[in-house]
């Protein structure tokens, strides 16, 4: 095995966090990986990893390494990419992680006519709402709509939604129709259940983002469900405009606190780490921007 072979097989150790994880991802015996892991150390005279049936952590040499691996394999990569990518068609396995309700609703289009127009690259479409862990599950990108991103997540911003309060109108008529985001707390809210979003309903009050802990009637982990309970009456809830838009032109809700109107959600290309962005995920997120660009922002 080559210099860059090995530097490859130890970075893949450490970011699928095990041997038998990186053996499977490379398609090889656990016990290949363990052999060439061992002579990687023993060439350059210093332990990488401590390793335990449990537990596997960096040295202070193992972490050094890694990032000067990280920076050669990601040079590497470029040179051969900068010269090929011209000539070639885009192409290979692609795994991309959308969100449920705008994913299915506004994204699924357009990922048909990509790969209607990009036959040569293979998807596969994971419809989650919940964060997921790119590196570990071996996404390569991941669409994200939210308002609050993380501070090593590497991302490009698709476009944009709005927040807005609504309620239908037999629920306005039977309880009132809260005038400040005060009055919320003497009504139905509903909201996402924590295990998607745990922030507290935001709104803007005298050019001020405020927080506000709301006690919440119904709970979900999409949407769809607290749109379609919001439109029986049950009670408000705050949603991204792209869920609301069909409610909305039917009269089933009506949008509230306008003037407090929360900071828009962003929708964002997220990648699972600076390295060297392949030339198929690139065509992606170039089709996507183009794409969501030229549509009305929802």
């Amino acid at each position: 095995m080559s210099r860059l072979e090995a530097m490859n097989l130890f970075v893949k150790v450490i970011e699928l966090g095990s041997f038998a994880a990186a053996a499977r991802h490379m398609g090889t015996a656990r016990s290949v990986v363990t052999r060439q892991i061992a002579a990687l150390e023993t060439h350059l005279g210093a332990k990488l990893m401590i390793r335990s049936t449990r537990s596997l952590s960096l040295t202070s040499a193992g972490s050094a390494y890694l990032e000067k691996c990280r920076v050669i394999l990601d040079l590497v990569q470029e040179a051969e990419a900068g010269v090929m990518e011209e000539q070639l068609t885009p192409s290979g396995q692609l795994r991309i992680s959308l969100p449920l309700s705008y994913g299915l609703s506004h994204l699924m289009p357009l990922m048909l006519e990509f790969s209607q127009h990009y036959p040569d690259i293979y998807l596969t479409m994971d419809f989650s709402d919940q964060q997921q862990h790119l590196i570990e599950e071996g996404i390569d990108l991941s669409i994200r709509i939210t308002s609050q991103l993380g501070p090593g997540d590497i991302v490009r911003r698709l476009g944009s939604s709005r927040l807005l309060t609504v309620a239908a109108p037999e629920y306005l008529a039977l309880h009132g129709r809260p005038k400040t985001p005060d009055d919320l707390s003497e009504h139905a809210c509903l909201g996402y259940s924590s295990e998607v979003k745990s922030s507290p309903w935001q709104f803007e009050v005298d050019g001020k983002v405020e927080s506000f802990y709301l006690p919440l009637r119904l709970q979900a982990n999409n949407g769809d469900a607290l749109a379609q309970a919001a439109a029986q009456g049950m009670g408000i809830t705050l949603l991204p405009e792209f869920i609301l838009t069909e409610y909305l032109a039917e009269g089933k809700l009506e949008i509230l606190l306008e003037a407090y109107e929360p900071e828009s959600l962003g929708i964002f290309a997220v990648l699972p780490s600076n390295r060297y962005m392949p030339h198929r995920i690139r065509v992606l997120i170039d089709f996507l921007s183009d794409a969501l660009e030229q549509a009305p922002q929802a």
